[in-house]
């Protein structure tokens, strides 16, 4: 056994160590003694008499007393275990090459040739003149993709995406691949690259190692009809879907190491509410947390037990936790996916997972193809379906014309809610100030509104608005810039003017765009200084080189890629033509998509009611799952949508189904009672029909209130009738029973008084999450507009948190705590008004001269100032002052109070004369809050506050606007 321990050790290349329960040994006294292996899983390494953890492993030898007396009765298990390890000998192959699925082809036809014969049609069939220029860049991309061995890849992704076109799914591609000719003409993806100046190599160049990874984004309500479809066409044994590993970041790490360590929930808690959340997708370590945030900081110094959680857990941050499912990856093989990688059920026990993850699952030679499913496909091919529908047209979102005026003033109005990519208040306030005109325009935003690019956003509108001010650093860049007025919006731009300025090749521009997305200084210090060599070498200066590496920094990390600009602009474009030409149709669609989110039905809700479109309570005959279009000649185009049945709390899936089979059979209910015998009891019981009652269902067979009452007499009467419906009894007597249940149909209700307005309204929230009728606040809100500063749902974190605002509403729920020091008490308070709600925090100091605002005894909306934070992941106002409506005139003069402070923004190149006139109107509009002006310039921007207050409000900010966009 001491030889094949040491002949192991050797072959392994692992020192030995050995010990017993009271001392550890050295590695020779290990070796003079009868040792015998036990475990090699541990990590262990000599240090004179102690031992301690390092990150080679080791052996841990076991003394033979122990080990004989494990294995007393089975002496030649010892013996086995140098056997076993002696025949372990397992490789695990990576492959140099791919293993491409096998498309089915006719006989004698090669992939190269098919791929080929198939282009060279489509193109035909795309452009009305096939120029040599097309012709060239067709040919160009089929020689690298033929050469590379990638026809069969491509040949793939266009039977998908062709079937998907076949079946009505909506698609669109991410990434670089809408830079293919050749995707485009075999309609992968759904923007022209040519049209776009969008460049084939950024997706797929000679010097590229890896094979094209188109990403494909579907509707996400079909996603799985489309890999049923691969599971057919490819075989069942050759398809599969990617496992993923859920890892440890940091506010995981430390609930997670509290728990285990036996602390309180609160603890782990309270320390992982303090770590800052990603940023820009990216997660935020401990140590980066502890520069981050104060309060942790204080926690990590002060606190020896939250020192404890946070040092293990930042030792845990980044290991596997759980097996998922990846959100886009499947994977389809040559044989049997068994021959490449181990397969498991996914955790539902539903879907066949690899368990090798992605990059190893590329890394065995396998093909992996990306089909993410996306909620606003969905809305669009709803709203689709919806109008073919309604009007019997089918409207191609694919040729719909890119010029659509009402589609442009829609967005230039700012009416962006529910567009794909456009809807935050941060998008649509550029968005009004920029008038988009042109599809470019939109994929510019899309690229722009991002950290970084986004400070090019105020030169791409004057450029836009005042022809003049364009201006091209070198004539050479017209031919990228022209569609951005010579301002670099891309990170492809960067690329060109690495190609056509400093005379890279694209293997060069690829590593360049690397080192710029990466930032790490020694790449970007040697990229500097072969670009700046470069630009020399090509016929300009230093100075030049120097001013336009200054240009690139902004785009370092957050430059977006051209070809996914220009496919999610066009997405973009999409959504909002369905919504200014077919909006009742639009509208639907999205409150059917987001029927399980009461927020985002608030939201949708409110833009319908400015629409004109009525959103009507739901009704037992005419509601389906989701919402649906009836007519109504008050609304907007004579029709109206119905609040669907799936969006009413406490009725599920299998009463919803009851309900829609009963009335498919007998056409509709003609009373409660009626409804009662036709519909399935078993599934539609006692505490679903209350709800939907409640909710409105039922509004039209009588009131809420004696339904209710009557509700437990009438299920009794009809549950003879209901029984022998769904229990397959056959009557005897026919003719009488059903004389029986057409008297019945008729209501009897007692003669009680119907719940008040306020007291339906509760019953919609209860039901609904939402008031849908009307608001409770509306009437009383609309008093106040003109000193409230915000709505509740306008607000973002990406641009109020630091602001000081005023916003109106009503106390939902308040809890008052004592502080930790001093005893001191403070509120937590849940504020909300007719568009959304808000958590508020009053701190003792404010607490204490506002108390009797806080404990309920007035009922009546209130005037809030505060400072907006973000906390705990949310937003959140630090309450400053509190008055009712009748006070508030007073108390916004009241020289003790806090003065509201506000800002706004004056773009770089604002005409002089605009100045003028928005000086005039301030000095016009003084008053007592504080104001300061920031102006945008060449070097950055300057702040200047006013020397005097001014009375800032919603028609004063407006009134600036149209002179800064004149």
């Amino acid at each position: 056994v001491e030889e094949g321990v040491l002949k192991l050790s050797r072959d392994l290349g692992i020192p030995i160590v050995a010990t017993n329960d009271s001392h550890y040994i050295s590695k020779e006294d290990a070796m003079a003694q009868d040792v015998l292996l036990c475990v090699a899983t541990g990590k262990f390494v000599q240090d004179t008499r102690r031992i301690r953890y390092i990150d080679t492993p080791t052996l841990y030898i076991r003394p033979p007393e122990e080990m004989k007396a494990l294995f007393i009765d089975l002496p030649e298990a010892i013996k086995n275990t140098v056997k076993l390890a002696q025949k372990c000998n397992l490789g695990i192959s990576t492959y140099k090459k791919w293993f491409f699925p096998k498309f089915p082809l006719p006989e004698g036809i090669t992939e190269d040739d098919q791929l080929m014969r198939e282009s060279n049609k489509c193109l035909k069939e795309k452009f009305d003149k096939v120029t040599n220029d097309v012709h060239e860049r067709l040919d160009r991309e089929l020689d690298i993709i033929t050469k590379k061995g990638y026809s069969a890849y491509f040949l793939i992704m266009a039977d998908i995406a062709r079937w998907c076109r076949n079946q009505g799914i909506v698609i669109n591609t991410r990434g670089s691949a809408a830079g293919s000719l050749v995707s485009y003409v075999l309609g992968i993806t759904t923007v022209d690259p040519l049209k776009y100046y969008l460049p084939f190599e950024r997706f797929l160049n000679p010097f590229r190692p890896s094979p094209p990874d188109i990403d494909l984004d579907v509707a996400d309500d079909r996603r799985d009809e489309i890999i049923a479809y691969i599971t057919k066409k490819y075989g069942k044994d050759k398809v599969a879907q990617i496992c993923t590993f859920g890892r440890m970041l940091a506010r995981a790490a430390v609930r997670d190491v509290a728990r285990v360590l036996g602390l309180p929930y609160a603890t782990g808690d309270r320390i992982a509410k303090v770590i800052p959340p990603p940023k820009q997708g990216f997660p935020v370590n401990i140590p980066k947390a502890l520069e981050m945030s104060p309060p942790l900081k204080e926690l990590y110094d002060t606190d020896t037990e939250s020192k404890r959680v946070l040092d293990l857990a930042h030792r845990l941050e980044g290991s596997a936790r759980h097996l998922s499912v990846h959100a886009a990856g499947v994977v389809v093989s040559q044989t049997e996916m068994t021959d490449f990688t181990p397969i498991q059920l996914d955790p539902s026990q539903e879907k066949v997972i690899t368990q090798y993850e992605m990059h190893a699952v590329e890394e065995i030679g396998l093909i992996k193809f990306d089909v993410l499913g996306i909620r606003n496909l969905a809305i669009l091919g709803a709203s689709v379906d919806l109008v073919e529908k309604e009007h019997g047209v089918r409207v191609d979102v694919q040729s719909i014309p890119l010029d659509d005026q009402k589609t442009f003033e829609m967005l230039g109005k700012g009416e962006t809610m529910g567009t794909f990519q456009l809807g935050g208040s941060g998008m649509t306030k550029w968005l009004k100030e920029l008038k988009p005109t042109k599809i470019e325009d939109i994929m510019a935003m899309v690229a722009l509104y991002r950290p970084g690019p986004m400070q090019v956003i105020p030169d791409y509108i004057a450029r836009k608005h005042n022809p003049s001010l364009i201006k091209y650093d070198d004539p050479r860049m017209e031919k990228f810039l022209g569609a951005s007025y010579g301002l670099i919006v891309y990170q492809d731009d960067l690329l060109f003017c690495a190609l056509d300025l400093a005379g890279y090749n694209w293997e060069e521009a690829d590593k360049f765009r690397k080192a710029v997305g990466k930032k790490i200084p020694a790449e970007m210090a040697a990229q500097k200084d072969k670009f700046i060599k470069g630009i020399i070498s090509n016929g300009q200066t230093a100075e030049f080189a120097e001013h336009l590496w200054k240009l690139f920094e902004p785009f370092q990390a957050y430059g977006f890629n051209k070809s996914h600009a220009a496919s999610y602009g066009m997405v973009a474009y999409q959504t909002a033509f369905m919504k200014a030409n077919y909006p009742v149709e639009y509208m639907c669609a999205l409150l059917t998509a987001d029927a399980q989110f009461t927020e985002k039905i608030a939201e949708a809700i409110a833009e319908c009611k400015r629409m004109g479109i009525k959103v009507l309570p739901p009704d037992i005959n005419q509601s389906q799952t989701g919402f649906t279009i009836i007519e109504d000649k008050e609304s907007l185009d004579n029709r109206a949508i119905r609040f669907g049945l799936g969006a009413i709390k406490n009725v599920g899936v299998a009463a919803i189904e009851a309900i829609l089979n009963a009335r498919e059979k007998y056409k509709k209910f003609h009373s409660l009672s009626n409804f009662c015998q036709k519909a399935d009891s078993r599934k539609v019981n006692k505490k679903v029909l209350e709800s939907l009652i409640k909710a409105g269902a039922f509004d039209r067979f009588g009131s809420r209130a004696a339904m209710l009452a009557a509700l437990d007499v009438i299920r009794d009467k009809a549950s003879k009738s209901n029984a022998k419906i769904f229990g397959g009894q056959e009557s005897l007597f026919g003719e009488e029973e059903k004389k029986e249940a057409q008297e019945f149909t008729r209501d009897l209700f007692p003669q009680i008084e119907d719940f008040s307005t306020e007291e339906k309204l509760a019953l919609e929230k209860q039901l609904l999450g939402l008031y849908l009728t009307e608001h409770p606040l509306t009437k009383a809100l609309q008093t106040i507009s003109d000193r409230i500063t915000h709505k509740l749902a306008t607000l973002r974190s990406n641009e109020h948190v630091g602001q000081t605002i005023k916003i109106g509403g009503m106390i939902a729920e308040c809890r008052i705590v004592n502080t930790k020091n001093g005893g001191k008490q403070m509120c937590f308070v849940r504020f909300e008004d007719d568009t959304g709600s808000l958590d508020l925090v009053v701190f003792p100091t404010i607490y204490d001269k506002t108390r009797a605002y806080w404990d309920g005894s007035i009922n009546s909306p209130l005037i809030i100032e505060g400072k907006v934070e973000y906390r705990e992941d949310s937003l959140s106002l630090i309450v400053n002052t509190v008055m009712t409506i009748d006070e508030a005139p007073t108390l916004e003069k009241n020289v003790n109070s806090l003065p509201v402070s506000f800002t706004f923004r004056i773009p770089r190149g604002t005409r002089p004369q605009a100045l003028l006139e928005i000086n005039q109107l301030l000095q016009s509009s003084k008053g007592d809050q504080d104001l300061t002006i920031i102006i945008e310039n060449g070097y950055g921007e300057k702040k200047i506050k006013l020397p005097y207050g001014v009375a800032w409000n919603t028609k004063l900010e407006e009134k600036i606007k149209s002179i800064l966009s004149s």
